[in-house]
């Protein structure tokens, strides 16, 4: 069954490699990013949709946005009997201050919606499969046209007590992403 667990996690981020590969749907921009809350990891790929839409236009800054796709795993020191990892699949839209040329420092938040293949990891218990993931952070574009782009986040998970147990879970997480354009 735990080889089962791991092949549909290397099938989940897989396709999600894939699918930024396709021309066809247009992808602004592919991520990578890594999280840990003390023995409990995360590992996730995703795929952004840029927002054509500005706000607030200084005439340098302005809040932009992005759709954030996303497919990855948590895992935990777990004892025998208990969940050791499980699937996560999320969809979260972002807003972003930002410069308008895309380049230099930015701040961002997002609050999404999670789909989780197990409702307990280690010793935590969710009660639910469905989450909502929030998340605020600050990172750098840089490169040629602001193509590449390092953030460090804070992100809470939470099924916002729909019901109990409410364990919810926070990540410190790095953040590598591409953008095409």
């Amino acid at each position: 069954m735990r080889g089962a667990k791991r092949l549909l996690a290397r099938i989940v981020m897989s396709a999600t490699l894939a699918a930024a590969a396709l021309p066809v749907l247009a992808l602004d921009g592919v991520s990578a990013e890594f999280g840990k809350n003390g023995s409990y990891e995360m590992a996730r790929l995703g795929a952004q949709w840029q927002w054509q839409s500005r706000w607030l236009d200084s005439g340098s800054r302005h809040i932009g946005g992005y759709w954030d796709l996303s497919a990855g795993q948590w895992r935990a020191d777990a004892p025998a009997g208990q969940n050791d990892s499980l699937v996560d699949i999320g969809l979260t839209p972002t807003l972003r201050w930002q410069a308008n040329d895309l380049r230099g420092f930015y701040i961002e938040a997002g609050i999404g919606v999670h789909l989780l293949s197990r409702t307990s990891l280690g010793g935590r218990r969710f009660s639910t499969a469905f989450q909502f993931g929030d998340h605020l952070g600050f990172g750098y574009r840089f490169g040629a046209k602001g193509a590449y782009d390092l953030g460090v986040r804070i992100q809470h998970h939470s099924n916002a007590d729909i019901k109990k147990p409410n364990a919810g879970m926070d990540f410190h997480q790095v953040r590598l992403q591409y953008w095409f354009r």
